[in-house]
């Protein structure tokens, strides 16, 4: 048997997700996705806006599929993007070449966020997006990590936090779903059959 699927031959699951998490997390998403998008727009421009809008969509997936896993917490989100913008900033006004930028800003990225407790994978692809994200990106220089980048993950932990507030089970950050309980997201009711 494969580590890394369950029996059915899918990725590890860890019980049964009720439908109504599932469209939750769905909306949620799009709700949150939504709220990046008009910010990013307003800010690079459709064509600027699309790899940042790519990281942050990794985001929404961790933030609204699994409101209490620990790279969902709003540090880790808010650090590691803004870890990201930064370092990826810096090695696009810095080095030349524009492949050694991305990849660097990459590693220095996840180096910085292991160190400062937050971890956050879509950070990663912020910082990618800050060196290859065009000129649009590139015009915006330093101001990139707060508008859009700190703009967008505080607008997408907003939507987070208020979206899940009317669930108990999925209230978000995990602290506020009470203390000392793990897994949040399986709801008590509908479960999926497979």
């Amino acid at each position: 048997m494969n580590p890394f699927t369950n029996r059915h031959g899918r990725g590890i699951v860890h019980g049964h997700l009720a439908h109504v998490d599932r469209a939750l997390a769905a909306i949620g998403g799009t709700l949150g996705i939504l709220a990046i998008a008009v910010i990013s727009e307003h800010q690079l421009g459709l064509q600027g806006a699309t790899a940042l809008i790519a990281s942050m969509g990794s985001s929404a997936v961790l933030l609204f599929a699994v409101p209490h896993g620990p790279l969902s917490q709003p540090w880790p989100v808010l650090g590691g993007h803004l870890v990201g913008a930064a370092v990826g900033v810096a090695c696009a006004r810095h080095i030349d070449n524009p492949l050694f930028a991305a990849a660097l800003a990459v590693g220095l990225t996840i180096a910085a966020m292991h160190y400062l407790g937050c971890l956050h994978p879509p950070g990663g692809a912020t910082a990618l997006g800050a060196v290859a994200g065009g000129e649009a990106v590139h015009a915006l220089g330093w101001q990139f990590v707060v508008t859009p980048v700190l703009l967008n993950a505080l607008a997408v932990l907003a939507v987070a936090w208020l979206f899940n507030l009317p669930f108990a089970w999925r209230r978000y950050p995990a602290g506020l779903a009470g203390a000392g309980r793990r897994d949040q997201t399986l709801h008590q009711g509908e479960q999926d059959d497979d």
